[in-house]
C-alpha cells in the first residue's frame, strides 16, 4: 500500500491484494456465531467490543483491513483504530457479506 492508506477498500481490491500476496492483516469484528457461519481464511478474529484489550496486538500491521457482516461495525472500527493512532486501518466496503457475493461465492452468507 502507499504510504496513506485509504480509509476504505473494496473486496475487489482486497482480493487483489491476496493475490499479490502483499503484507496485510485481516481483522475480523464480528462475533464468534457470525464466524461459525463464514470467514476469511488466516483472518485475526477479535470481536468489536475487545478491540481496545487488543489494541498493542494491531499496532505492528503494515495494512490492517477491518471486517465486520456489512462494513458498518468495521467502518466503526477503522475511524476508532485511527483515532488511536493505527493509520494502517481500512475499512472493507461491504464486508464479508460483499465478498461472498462477489468474491467467493461458494461462501455461505447470513
Amino acid at each position: 500500500m502507499t504510504s496513506e492508506t485509504p480509509l476504505e477498500i473494496s473486496v475487489q481490491q482486497l482480493n487483489e491484494m491476496l493475490n499479490a500476496g502483499e503484507s496485510l492483516t485481516i481483522l475480523d469484528v464480528r462475533e464468534p456465531q457470525e464466524l461459525a457461519i463464514c470467514k476469511l481464511e488466516n483472518s485475526l478474529d477479535i470481536p468489536m467490543q475487545s478491540i481496545p484489550a487488543n489494541l498493542d496486538r494491531l499496532r505492528d500491521a503494515e495494512l490492517l483491513v477491518v471486517v465486520c457482516h456489512s462494513g458498518m461495525r468495521s467502518w466503526q472500527v477503522t475511524q476508532w483504530l485511527r483515532q488511536q493512532g493505527i493509520d494502517s486501518a481500512t475499512n472493507l466496503s461491504g464486508g464479508i457479506d460483499s465478498w461472498a457475493r462477489e468474491i467467493d461465492t461458494s461462501m455461505a452468507t447470513y
